[in-house]
């Protein structure tokens, strides 16, 4: 029996992200890495913008998330002082971490320079250990925008 692929899901969030000299390797095109760092802000764009302020997190009721695995495809590279868009959709909320699909992609193009699959997890920061999303940070998540 065939089994078809599922589609990813609709991004539900983007920002712009601008590429500088310091973004760049010696062969002027984006370091690997940098790219982590744009996925990284596009997620913190996104709690921000549903209203979820990291620090307070962090205090009360003292949780933080973290990378717990990222699996990454470069497609094409992106240069200097290209203009990018970055984008999220949440692929899956579970008990103590969120499934996310990103992918970078020049603005003017449609297919993603890079896509990425990152699992972060909900930690108690004090003890570095899994706790479970708070009910009221987990309804505000699973919102539609």
């Amino acid at each position: 029996m065939k089994t078809r692929p599922v589609a990813p899901p609709a991004p539900i969030f983007a920002i712009p992200v601008r590429i500088y000299y310091e973004d760049t390797d010696a062969g002027g095109v984006v370091y690997y890495a940098n790219y982590l760092k744009y996925l990284e802000r596009c997620r913190t764009e996104w709690l921000r913008n549903l209203g979820v302020d990291q620090s307070a997190l962090l205090r009360d009721p003292g949780i933080a998330f973290v990378v717990r695995h990222v699996d990454v495809d470069y497609h094409r590279p992106a240069r200097l002082d290209d203009a990018l868009t970055v984008d999220l959709a949440v692929a899956r909320i579970g008990h103590a971490q969120i499934c996310f699909e990103q992918h970078v992609r020049r603005d003017d193009e449609h297919a993603p320079l890079l896509s990425a699959r990152v699992q972060v997890a909900c930690v108690d920061a004090a003890r570095m250990r899994p706790t479970a999303l708070p009910p009221s940070l987990r309804s505000r998540l699973e919102t539609p925008q």
